[in-house]
């Protein structure tokens, strides 16, 4: 696994997310109120809905398509609903964000 630097934390705003891509998947981090910052797949586990465009509530973001509540600890669905989506390490030293992937390669995603 390696870490690789995806920005600065005020790139993402507060109770938002960016998204990354990788050759195997799309990422979104999101960065909480209180500034915590958590990456997980940008898929819902329901209908693949693009969770980076869900609101942030707490440590759990709502899936913009059929308001499914995610996990952004663990990646789990919360409630009675069943599923999960990978998360991956995030380290934040002084504002500068990296990501643990087992891929070499990352790019910007558009």
């Amino acid at each position: 696994m390696s870490w690789i630097a995806i920005g600065e934390i005020d790139d993402i705003p507060l109770r938002g997310a960016r998204c990354i891509k990788t050759p195997t998947a799309k990422i979104a981090v999101f960065r909480t109120a209180d500034n915590a910052v958590y990456a997980i797949e940008n898929r819902c586990p329901h209908k693949h809905g693009p969770l980076s465009e869900g609101i942030v509530h707490g440590v759990a973001v709502t899936c913009p398509l059929h308001n499914w509540v995610i996990s952004l600890e663990t990646g789990a669905a919360l409630g009675a609903d069943e599923g999960a989506v990978r998360t991956f390490p995030v380290r934040n030293e002084n504002g500068r964000l990296s990501i643990a992937l087992a891929e070499p390669a990352l790019a910007a995603a558009e």
